[in-house]
């Protein structure tokens, strides 16, 4: 294809503010993750060049590529505020529009992607 559009730039960026707010509510905004953050917002943009009609997805695939690269760098990431049990949280829904990260064991939404640290969400 060739160069994105305006709107496919604001998506990616988006989606990138919301993963470094949810790894900068966590402690874990550090060079080496904010790398990784950088290195799966380039391979995402490459296919959203592929498909534009895939833009509501992003953000949704951007925290899963981060949270996939951090568990073969630094393990589990975030983890569940709920549970006594260390265990991460998911993404939901998997590939569509308003992600949220979610505790699969207790069937509970912990927070959209992008608002871990907000008041009241995911840091009880």
């Amino acid at each position: 294809m060739g160069r994105m559009d305006a709107t496919a730039e604001t998506v990616l960026h988006q989606a990138r503010a919301a993963i470094l707010a949810d790894l900068t509510a966590r402690d874990a905004a550090e060079a080496d993750i904010v790398s990784l953050v950088e290195e799966a917002l380039s391979r995402r943009r490459w296919w959203l060049e592929q498909w534009p009609d895939g833009a509501a997805y992003i953000p949704g695939l951007l925290a899963q590529d981060v949270q996939d690269a951090l568990m073969e760098t630094h393990g589990r990431w975030p983890l569940c505020p709920r549970c006594d049990e260390p265990h991460a949280l998911a993404v939901e829904p998997e590939l569509g529009p308003d992600p949220h990260w979610v505790c699969e064991r207790g069937a509970a939404v912990i927070a959209p992607v992008g608002a871990l640290g907000a008041p009241g969400r995911g840091d009880s």
